[in-house]
């Protein structure tokens, strides 16, 4: 895994802590991070991202309070087994959820290409 598969934006008001927990998560439930796949040390990480340290290191605390990452000394921070019970969304839940931001994206006054750009943006994020 490497720095740059995460992305901050300094012009978001999400902190960056959040912001790099929510694509680790993201990631991970995904298994676009496999389990047992290796992360950055803290250290690694925030320099990659230019970030202080103790802004990675809460990032991984969450991480780890989710159990969706361990840390061992001698052994690094790894991704953890996903815990029992994940539900990976189908067709049809990705579709409502899909359609509810439509409808919402669209209350807001964006148009369809508007909406497209977005889940584009999203997904790149």
């Amino acid at each position: 895994m490497s720095g740059a598969a995460l992305r901050i934006d300094t012009n978001s008001p999400v902190p960056p802590y959040e912001q790099i927990r929510a694509q680790l998560a993201a990631l991970i439930s995904t298994g676009r991070l496999a389990e047992g796949e290796r992360l950055p040390t803290v250290r690694q990480l925030a320099a990659d991202l230019g970030l202080a340290t103790g802004t990675v290191a809460r990032s991984y605390r969450e991480l780890e309070a989710a159990s969706l990452i361990r840390t061992r000394r001698g052994a690094g921070t790894r991704v953890a087994p996903l815990p029992a019970g994940t539900h990976r969304p189908g067709r049809a839940e990705l579709a409502a959820l899909a359609q509810r931001f439509a409808a919402e994206a669209r209350a807001l006054g964006a148009n369809d290409a508007e909406v497209e750009a977005a889940i584009r943006e999203a997904l790149r994020g």
